[in-house]
């Protein structure tokens, strides 16, 4: 049997497991089982953004309300009846919180493929890509729990900052980053600090502080009751990864049309009500990064980005040191216990999540 956990696609808080009977191979398909993968708070802003950017498509389900939420993760392929593909093929990429999957593998070659399957062809391709890594090099081997754990977070990162890059920073002498203990925040901080064009200063929750302010990649860091303190005369960048609307307003509000740029990424206070008003400053917008990635793609040739942000999380994971620890647990009740903690807030920043069923 294929065992999922479901989140209730109205009610993202709510998880249940389920068992599915295994689909059939038909020619062409691989069966994939999933191993370890990890879980952030990333993943709940999938869910939430589930109906609107369509990540309740990649992974459907039968059962009306209910979907499988995306993770990233290592797979083995276990039954093939693709002839390029063989059994013992190991791939990391976008998979479903499930014990396994089919796979219709296509554009095949030896770094890896793209899922084929038919409900998959309209969505963003870059989560349609999987690497085989079988035969990955020792640096990137030694990093599989930071490749699932952070590599998707710091892509976001570091296509957030070749955004930023790309727009002249949108004219601001300095980037606040929202809910600054978030993984993506921090890469982007990190990003940000390295090219040096702008001060970063972290937006956080009183509890978090000590721990933003020992990453050491935030030029400044308060708590959101903070925000009045800072000079609203300074031209500036909001990136939010909270998606809470009264921190929103409170910084439309201060910087007026200081704000030269309002962008939404994540919603780790995905409870709080959104910004609900017509704001002073920029207009808020939410960021798509694979939008950013088709630029580039254009520009510097199909796939360059992701090997750009490749090697900048494999270097930027190098310097982390005990700045997150790696916690592993296994079996579908302890995934659905973690899921659960993680949509409620309950997961410290400084915790990484590896699992599987």
């Amino acid at each position: 049997m294929t065992t999922k956990l479901l989140v209730n696609r109205a009610r993202i808080s709510e998880a249940k497991l389920a068992e599915r009977a295994p689909a059939l191979l038909a020619e062409g398909e691989v069966r994939v089982t999933v191993g370890d993968f990890a879980l952030t708070a990333n993943n709940i802003s999938y869910a939430l953004s589930g109906e609107q950017i369509g990540y309740w498509r990649f992974f459907p389900d039968a059962e009306t309300g209910w979907g499988s939420v995306p993770i990233w993760g290592f797979g083995t392929v276990t039954e093939s009846q693709c002839e390029a593909v063989a059994v013992g093929t190991t791939i990391w990429g976008f998979l479903p919180m499930a014990s396994d999957l089919v796979m219709r593998p296509e554009r095949l070659s030896a770094s890896g493929f793209t899922d084929g399957a038919a409900h998959r062809q309209e969505l963003p391709y870059v989560y349609n890509l999987y690497a085989r890594t079988n035969d990955d090099a020792p640096v990137l081997t030694a990093m599989a729990d930071l490749r699932s754990l952070l590599f998707p977070l710091f892509t976001t990162s570091y296509v957030l900052d070749d955004y930023i890059a790309d727009n002249a920073g949108f004219g601001a002498a300095q980037v606040i980053l929202g809910s600054a203990s978030s993984k993506t925040a921090f890469g982007l901080a990190h990003y940000l600090k390295d090219r040096g064009d702008q001060r970063v200063v972290g937006l956080t929750s009183p509890g978090n502080i000590a721990f933003v302010e020992g990453l050491g990649y935030y030029d400044h860091v308060i708590d959101y009751a903070g925000v009045a303190s800072l000079d609203p005369a300074i031209p500036t960048v909001f990136v939010d990864m909270s998606g809470n609307g009264d921190v929103v307003a409170t910084v439309h509000h201060h910087f007026g049309d200081q704000l030269k740029a309002s962008i939404g990424v994540g919603a780790t206070h995905w409870e709080a009500p959104r910004a609900g008003q017509a704001l002073p400053g920029a207009r808020p917008a939410f960021f798509f990064a694979p939008g950013q990635i088709a630029k580039r793609d254009t520009e510097w040739g199909r796939g360059e980005m992701m090997r750009r942000a490749q090697a900048a999380n494999i270097a930027f994971c190098a310097t982390l040191g005990d700045r997150v620890t790696i916690v592993h647990d296994q079996g579908g009740e302890a995934i659905a216990a973690a899921y659960r903690s993680m949509a409620s807030g309950q997961t410290p920043p400084d915790r990484g999540l590896i699992l599987r069923f």
